[in-house]
């Protein structure tokens, strides 16, 4: 999220994340800080639920010119939840079908032990190192999909190199979106 907050400076523009405010947000949110429990397919779809209650105000905003950066989005929801046992990556991604196609996707690569090792790591569900390098394999299949433009930056290095590439990289993808339709998000799966 730090990193996020960052691009957001250096390019002036709007937020989105996990919206915990709403009911479906509140019961995301206390199922993350383990205060209560869910059936995987219910937390899943929950997850998507809660991002499809944000489209219309991201739509809004990218008519009005708007640029959006978005924290995680349907992407962490799919390899998460297709690391669970007994899930299909093509049914985590279900739910998510439709939604605003991201013009682009940074993902933020470092060591899983090196995440641990960063503060408040496993105050929440799901940060093990095992699941965590489950997931990590995960998303490098998700990063197949030529359809979408991913990018991947080292975050290990000093946290001003990162900051220069995701400003680049992103000033890029906006010059490149510019006047462009809004896509649909897997709506030709490959």
């Amino acid at each position: 999220m730090a990193q996020c907050a960052g691009t957001i400076k250096n390019v002036g523009r709007s937020a989105i994340h996990l919206e915990r405010t709403t009911e479906i947000g509140q019961l995301i949110g206390s199922y993350l800080e383990k205060k209560s429990d869910l059936e995987d397919h219910t937390i899943h779809l929950l997850f998507s639920a809660n991002r499809w209650e944000q489209v219309p105000t991201m739509k809004e905003k990218l008519r009005s010119g708007i640029t959006l950066v978005v924290d995680r989005y349907a992407f962490s929801g799919v390899a998460f939840t297709s690391c669970k046992e007994n899930f299909d990556l093509h049914w985590c991604k279900q739910a998510d079908v439709g939604l605003p196609k991201p013009d682009l996707i940074l993902f933020l690569k470092v060591n899983p032990e090196v995440a641990a090792a960063r503060g408040g790591f496993g105050n929440e569900r799901y940060e093990t190192n095992y699941f965590q390098e489950k997931v990590l394999k995960r998303y490098f299949e998700l990063m197949e999909d030529k359809s979408l433009n991913w990018k991947v930056i080292d975050a290990s290095e000093k946290m001003e190199n990162v900051h220069k590439n995701i400003k680049d990289l992103s000033e890029k993808a906006i010059q490149d979106a510019k006047d462009q339709p809004l896509g649909k998000l897997w709506e030709e799966d490959p």
